[in-house]
Order: structure tokens, then sequence, then C-alpha cells
């Protein structure tokens, strides 16, 4: 199957080399604006191949978008990236007009493609792919999430030292500084509640740094990181192609759930061959649900500055 990159910059490079590494797709296309861009990170990309033992083809294109025809999954990762003290939400005028037309471009030649989108303000940006494509909202998936909650794992594993892949943790509601959520109750370390290890001080430190763990990256790097979003939507095209039925905390339209409608944000759905294939209900408490809905809000606001921008 063939998984199209839009976007030949770190994080959309990163997701194509993982997807190579690990043998995903049988064919993975780059596409850049920038002229042989795409077409360099490909090359390089595959004198790779016999080294890391993958057969997957990679190519790469200067905003050709007939290459990109019948692929299966289309990554949208185009815009320019945050940088320091910037937040996700500023980006919002000029990468608007960027996922818009990418969108139109990719549905001309891939028109039964599954959409990931990461480019940010990633939760208005996967709203915008929604109302733009006018196709089923199953096909359309915000990556943010699983990004997120990578994060909160990572920190988890670090404040109880302890195996990253012993912990187990979901971050919900909105993919910004501000709006994300840490489902803290619900973490675990090898099936025990983290709270049986860490104290309230230590869970609420975890939160707070899973929360600005981009920002953290921002400051640190001068632009926005790009192993962890790669990686993040490897295992998003990989569950998707391979129907692994996983559970992952997407960006998602609900209608409904978690008390929320016309909106698109972060809840845990089951990924298959389909795209999200159902929401899951976690159950929130009253706390939980409160956060979501200020969460939800926060987001809704953003949608509300894109439509007045006229571009929905």
């Amino acid at each position: 199957m063939k998984v199209s990159v839009i976007g030949a910059g770190n994080v959309g490079a990163t997701c194509a080399e993982y997807i190579a590494l690990n043998r995903i797709a049988s064919e993975v296309v780059i596409l850049d604006i920038k002229e042989n861009f795409a077409e360099g990170k490909a090359l390089d990309l595959m004198q790779t191949a016999t080294l890391n033992g993958f057969d997957t083809r990679v190519s790469g294109s200067t905003n050709d978008y007939t290459k990109t025809a019948n692929s299966k999954v289309i990554v949208i990762t185009s815009g320019i990236p945050r940088k320091p003290g910037m937040t996700r939400e500023e980006l919002i005028g000029i990468n608007a007009g960027i996922v818009k037309t990418v969108t139109e471009n990719v549905l001309k030649h891939s028109p039964e493609a599954i959409i990931i989108v990461v480019s940010n303000p990633m939760d208005t940006m996967t709203y915008l792919a929604l109302k733009e494509s006018k196709i089923s909202k199953n096909r359309i998936i915000g990556m943010g999430g699983i990004l997120d909650s990578a994060r909160f794992k990572c920190y988890l594993s670090l404040a109880l030292n302890a195996p990253a892949s012993d912990v187990s943790g979901v971050v919900i509601g909105g993919h910004g500084d501000t709006t994300m959520i840490p489902l803290t109750r619900l973490a675990s370390y090898t099936g025990v509640p983290v709270s049986q290890f860490l104290d309230a001080d230590a869970l609420k430190k975890v939160s707070a740094d899973t929360m600005v763990g981009g920002a953290t990256l921002t400051g640190m790097l001068g632009t926005s990181a790009w192993y962890a979003p790669g990686a993040a939507v490897a295992a998003l095209v990989n569950s998707i192609i391979n129907d692994q039925k996983k559970i992952f905390p997407c960006c998602v339209a609900l209608d409904g759930e978690y008390g929320q409608k016309d909106i698109c944000l972060g809840v845990p759905v089951i990924i298959g061959k389909n795209g999200w294939e159902k929401i899951v209900d976690y159950k929130l408490n009253a706390e939980e649900q409160a956060a979501f809905n200020k969460s939800a809000d926060a987001v809704r606001a953003m949608n509300q500055v894109l439509a007045d921008m006229k571009t929905v």
C-alpha cells in the first residue's frame, strides 16, 4: 500500500523514515513545495535501505500531486513549525490556507484516502480538513493525542524510575499547552494505578510537564520536535494499514460523544483499515469531564477564529 506524506520538513521526513524502517507500507511518497527538497530527502532515505533492511520504495516530488495518486493514507505535516515562545494557536492564519489547499489536492488523486492531520493548531486544522473535504468523518484523524500520550508516559516512567514499556497512560482533549488532559487517574504501572507509587504533587508535576512537553522541546531546539511526532504518525499509519484495531487517543469529529458536538477533539478511538472506527467511552468523572468541556470551549474559540477568516 502507498502512503503519501505532504511536507518534507523534520516531522514529515521522520514520519516517512519510521514507516520505511518498520516496513509498514510498500511505497512512501514525500511531497514538498520546495524544489528538490522532497526528492533529496527520499533519495537519502532510500540509500539507507540496504543498511536498515527495508524494501519500501521511497520517492519525492516537488508539488506534483499526481505522484500521490491512489494512496491509502495521506499525512499532512505541511505548514510552518512553532518557534520558541510561539503557541500552536498562533499558526492558524498561515497553516489554515496550506491545509485547505493540500486537502483539496490530495483528494483529487486519492478520493478514498484516510487523512491524518499533523499541522498545528491540530484540532482546528483537523476540523478544517473535515469541513473542506466533505468526506466521511471516520477518514479524518488528528494525530496529537498519540504524541501527547507518549510524552505523558515518558514523564511517568521517569518519575517512577520504571521502563517506559511498563507504563500506560492517555491524554485526551485538545492538542494544546492548556487544553490537553493527562488522565492520571487511569495511568498505571504494569496494571497497578500509578497513584500507589507517586503522590499527588508528583502526579501534578508529570501532568504539567506533559502539557508543556512540546513547548519545552521548542525552547531547546529552536523549532518543533520531530522524533516523537514522526513515531506517533507511523504508529497510527500502521494501525490503519494493518487493520490492528489499536486504541489511540486521536482528534476526531464528535457528535454528542463526551458531551460535545460539531468539534474535532482528542478522545480514545479504535483505529483500523477504515480510519477511526469507534469512539471508546472512558467514563470520565466530574472533574475530568469539566476539564474536557473547558478544553472544548478553547478549541471551539479557535474554530471561530478560523470561521471569521472565512476559511470554512
